[in-house]
């Protein structure tokens, strides 16, 4: 395939990626209300009696259902949305490799939801009560519905992102881009990486950044267990090739 073949396959991919999500937004728009319920669950304990969110745009309380049903169709339709990108790439790998095509739609999907849900059941409690530990007589917290959506659904996708690592390390060990012995020898830098990538994807605070710099550096040590496992350029294995 020439580059305009590719790049034609590449826009009808993402074609059918937007439709999914579209239409995971419609299917998920009737329940916009209990799911922001949902998503407010980890602040109503911590709000002061009281307090409640507010909006001062008259359409803010409508784009907020629409953000919020689109970033659920997107979560609904991740095992499509990530086989599309999988068909993708497959072309370009050996026959060997492509059969891993929908195992590894299914675990990205997984990984993504999970990472949400660490996010949502770990870190939101914990930030949340840290932030509502700054109110004082004079300073009461009254927190916009639109700064909430957006630091509560940046957070979930950066976390969603984030535990993709072992996957992305399977990827490049099968391979054989990458082994054990060498992720090993890169573990101090990747310590450092994870801080620099945790202040990137959260909000500009401390207590967010530990939180995803924190998995990261477990997820980098499963993905070391995972290319020992799995990868093409062990040691053992280049042994057995010779």
């Amino acid at each position: 395939m020439g580059l305009l073949d590719h790049l034609e396959e590449l826009r009808g991919r993402l074609t059918k990626c937007v439709i999914a999500i579209i239409v995971g937004l419609f299917a998920c728009y009737g329940f916009a209300e209990q799911m922001f319920d949902f998503l407010m669950m980890p602040l109503k304990p911590i709000l002061p009696e009281g307090s409640t969110l507010i909006f001062t745009g008259l359409p803010e309380g409508f784009f907020t259902y629409i953000k919020l049903s689109a970033f659920a169709g997107l979560f609904l339709t991740s095992p499509y949305i990530f086989y599309q990108i999988w068909a993708f790439i497959a072309p370009g790998l050996y026959k060997e490799e492509r059969r891993w095509g929908i195992p590894i739609a299914f675990f990205s999907a997984l990984f993504f939801v999970s990472g949400a849900c660490f996010g949502y059941f770990v870190v939101f409690p914990i930030a949340f009560k840290f932030f509502m530990g700054f109110q004082t007589e004079l300073i009461r917290p009254m927190p916009s519905l639109k700064e909430y959506l957006s630091f509560t659904l940046k957070l979930l996708m950066a976390f969603g992102i984030a535990f993709e690592l072992p996957l992305f390390i399977f990827f490049l060990a099968r391979l054989g881009m990458v082994s054990s012995v060498w992720l090993k020898k890169q573990r101090k830098y990747f310590v450092l990486v994870a801080f620099v990538v945790g202040a990137l994807l959260t909000p500009p605070d401390v207590v967010s950044q530990c939180f995803m710099a924190g998995p990261l550096i477990l997820l980098y040590e499963l993905g070391i267990i995972v290319a020992w496992l799995f990868g093409k350029a062990e040691p053992r294995k280049q042994k057995k090739a010779d």
